[in-house]
């Protein structure tokens, strides 16, 4: 795995590259790609997401979005990445690593999401491996915390073969689909992490 850091002003931030993924901060030319993917798989999303906005999938929206995530990265705040396959670079998911905090808990939060046609195929591993390696090669971090719904096999699955360990269990954590639910609590550390 390799991570190329922007050397270019014009350039939107690292770029991190996996067995089969390539990662890379979402770029506004990357609207119609993305609104594509998760308007196709709205129903295959939704169980695992907060509610969208009405306006979600609106190209106005997208630019607020990109807005907010290059604020974030400037800040160390969050690193949004959008996840693409393939030598044609297919845009098939995202990944954030958000609340980043520095000093004494040096951690952050993984979030992922992937398009239906593209689940299952292992490409969510290979970014995720990719990017917990970016996390303590390049930010330098501790730690790395994941929270799954209980339901979720697939997530639980993804992050057990990442190496994340089960550390808990948080009732009504994070509202999902409209409804707080409850939640599996994942973290891996630099020290279980072999390069």
């Amino acid at each position: 795995m390799a991570f190329l850091r922007s050397v270019n002003p014009i350039d939107l931030g690292p770029k991190i590259y996996g067995r089969n993924v390539m990662l890379r901060v979402p770029q506004t030319s990357d609207y119609q790609a993305w609104a594509a993917l998760r308007e196709e798989s709205r129903a295959f999303l939704t169980p695992w997401e907060p509610t969208w906005p009405r306006d979600d999938l609106t190209r106005t929206a997208f630019r607020r979005r990109i807005k907010r995530y290059l604020q974030d990265i400037r800040d160390d705040r969050a690193y949004p990445f959008l996840i693409f396959a393939g030598n044609e670079r297919i845009l098939i998911g995202g990944l954030t690593l958000s609340n980043v905090r520095r000093g004494v808990a040096m951690t952050c939060s993984v979030g992922y999401w992937i398009g239906e046609r593209y689940a299952r195929k292992g490409y969510m591993t290979d970014a995720l491996s990719a990017v917990v390696q970016f996390c303590f090669d390049e930010l330098a971090l501790h730690r790395i915390e994941a929270a799954c719904l209980p339901h979720n096999k697939a997530s639980i699955a993804l992050l057990k073969r990442c190496g994340f360990q089960e550390e808990g269990y948080a009732r009504g954590y994070l509202k999902i689909n409209g409804t707080w639910q409850d939640h599996l609590l994942f973290a891996i550390l630099a020290d279980d992490h072999a390069p």
